[in-house]
């Protein structure tokens, strides 16, 4: 029984590690990648860095979030702030709809901004207003939304960043 138990306490003592060693989804190879596929269409898109690296990127006090090129795009990255901002876990936002960060009635005009921002392949100035996980709404003002594009220059998704914002 004893013997059991010990055993037992090894292995959640073993797992536990296990978890504290794993690296932070961002920092998995396929999203610094991204992330670093968010840096430079932004640098090239606007003509000013975004970040000085993908850690600053992860960690700045600027809202970013990426979604997929899918027909009902998904969320492929989202840095610390707006981990914060959704008031979700990295788990839960990244790989959502990304038509989810906005409310049913916002949707259209959200739309409408992302396909002006493929058309020209950067906009900026973008207001409008979204809801984090626990139902509080938001208003965005001034962000700026830019196609991502994949080794060839083909659009493989869209990326939007911005730093003001007040609850509603």
């Amino acid at each position: 029984m004893r013997l059991g138990r010990l055993i037992q306490g090894r292995r959640r003592r073993l797992r536990r590690n296990a978890l504290q060693q794993a690296p932070a989804p961002w920092l998995t190879p396929g999203k610094r990648q991204l992330a670093q596929q968010i840096l430079l269409c932004h640098a090239k898109a606007f003509g000013r860095p975004l970040a000085p690296s993908i850690q600053d990127l992860f960690c700045a006090d600027l809202v970013v979030l990426a979604h997929d090129g899918s027909a009902d795009p998904c969320l492929t990255y989202a840095n610390a702030s707006a981990l914060r901002l959704w008031e979700r876990p990295w788990s839960e936002l990244v790989g959502m709809p990304s038509r989810l960060t906005a409310e049913p009635q916002e949707r259209a005009s959200r739309s409408q901004a992302l396909h002006q921002a493929l058309q020209h392949d950067a906009i900026e100035g973008y207001s409008g207003i979204r809801i984090s996980r626990s139902g509080r709404r938001f208003q965005i003002q001034n962000a700026r939304l830019w196609t991502l594009r994949d080794s060839e220059g083909e659009p493989c998704g869209q990326a939007a960043a911005f730093s003001d914002w007040w609850w509603l």
